[in-house]
């Protein structure tokens, strides 16, 4: 698995050509339990957030007033991205020079482009999201932009993985109504949900290409990373972002 780092601040994946990372928790200035990098305010202190936000996003030449931020509430609905806030759970656009974020700490932050056509997506899937198959639904909102789906590369980030994911009956039920039992585990004796590959099923249903989606392969729950059932609930987030320079996109036309 080739997986690129920007000093231990981002990982990279290979086959997306917009600028985009999915951070970690290190190389920012929060003190704990946030340390280092958090990327959330709504715990920590507003200004040392403000400030790893300020150099998070400075690695990647991004300003952060041109950034697209939501107010995840675990659902399905996907919105045409703009700056501020908006509420759903997957971002779209074909604009340039705007950022594309995804916060998460254990779900798993998804991310789209169609290079050709000079479109992009960025989605949490938590288990409700990824149940609802809200991969899908923003590969379909950008084809509404005038993407292809045979084009569409995916890049799926750090997040809960199965052997840390125990679930009760309640989910385990939901999942197999779903049609997603395939996801579901038996690891010791205890039933586990490997979100990454439900993900990754959905993802194939909607028509993309299983070589055209990449996967880190790491786990939320590692030390490099924000985890809410690791640290039980008291902990930061990541951000898993993406988009297209404007000075980039005329230099590669």
């Amino acid at each position: 698995m080739s997986v690129q780092t920007d000093q231990a601040m981002w990982l990279h994946a290979p086959n997306l050509r917009a600028s985009h990372g999915f951070s970690t928790r290190q190389g920012g200035v929060s003190g704990s339990p946030f340390d280092s990098l958090n990327l959330d305010d709504r715990q920590d202190d507003p200004a040392r957030v403000a400030e790893n936000r300020r150099r998070a996003l400075g690695r990647l030449g991004f300003d952060p007033e041109r950034s697209a931020h939501l107010d995840q509430v675990h659902g399905t609905r996907v919105v045409h991205a703009r700056s501020g806030i908006q509420t759903g759970d997957a971002l779209v656009t074909s604009e340039l020079d705007l950022l594309l974020t995804i916060m998460t700490a254990d779900c798993y932050p998804i991310l789209l482009e169609d290079s050709h056509a000079g479109v992009i997506g960025a989605a949490h899937a938590g288990w409700r999201g990824t149940l609802g198959r809200i991969a899908a639904a923003t590969v379909q909102a950008m084809t509404g932009l005038g993407a292809d789906r045979k084009r569409i590369q995916v890049a799926i980030g750090p997040g809960i993985c199965a052997r840390q994911y125990a679930v009760g009956s309640d989910v385990v039920r939901a999942v197999t109504e779903a049609g997603l039992g395939e996801a579901l585990l038996d690891i010791g004796g205890t039933t586990h949900l490997d979100l990454l590959s439900a993900n990754i099923s959905v993802l194939c249903d909607a028509g993309i290409e299983r070589p055209h989606i990449w996967a880190a392969g790491r786990c939320s729950t590692e030390a490099a990373f924000f985890s809410f059932r690791r640290d039980a609930g008291r902990t930061g987030r990541m951000w898993a972002v993406i988009g297209r320079h404007k000075n980039l996109m005329r230099t590669s036309s």
